[in-house]
């Protein structure tokens, strides 16, 4: 696979539809080409405690954000007509699923990849886990700024290049 785009959210609480952040990565051709990333102001508008350890963000940091909708006119022309690709597709493809039926958004059949079950596959029993960061160090990408949602996609992004 050589042209696809690499996405990852965050979200603030425990419903898939209060992303609050959202990385993506443009692949063509093999080469990365593009890279977005936005803060987003969540629905529903609360954070937990859980979400806030994982990737640090809080009411304060997207509380002047964008909501999704207007987040999402400006990733869906990167993304047209590229397959979507995500370390643990089932989270981020719910997330996206769910947000747009809050915003009662039209949900494009989008085809989604993902990489941990392509890690799975490829590495089986030889890593001791399939995280993200323990896969993209063994596809060699150095994952230091893990989950925020653009490094995350970089390295879903590096992953795909190397096991799809």
């Amino acid at each position: 696979m050589t042209d696809f785009a690499a996405i990852d959210f965050e979200t603030a609480n425990e419903c898939p539809s209060s992303v609050c952040s959202v990385g993506v990565v443009i692949v063509r051709g093999g080469v990365i080409t593009d890279r977005f990333y936005s803060l987003i102001h969540p629905e529903p508008e609360y954070y937990q405690w859980f979400c806030m350890r994982v990737h640090g963000l809080c009411r304060e940091d997207t509380e002047d954000s964008p909501v999704f909708p207007e987040v999402w006119s400006k990733i869906e022309p990167l993304i047209e007509d590229l397959p979507l690709v995500a370390h643990n597709a089932r989270f981020d493809e719910g997330c996206l699923k769910a947000v747009h039926r809050v915003y009662q958004m039209d949900y494009p059949d989008y085809v989604f990849y993902d990489t941990l079950a392509a890690s799975r596959y490829h590495f089986g029993h030889r890593l001791p886990n399939h995280r993200l960061e323990t896969v993209s160090a063994a596809c060699g990408y150095d994952l230091t700024n893990h989950h925020h949602a653009l490094a995350d996609a970089e390295a879903c992004a590096y992953i795909a290049m190397n096991l799809l």
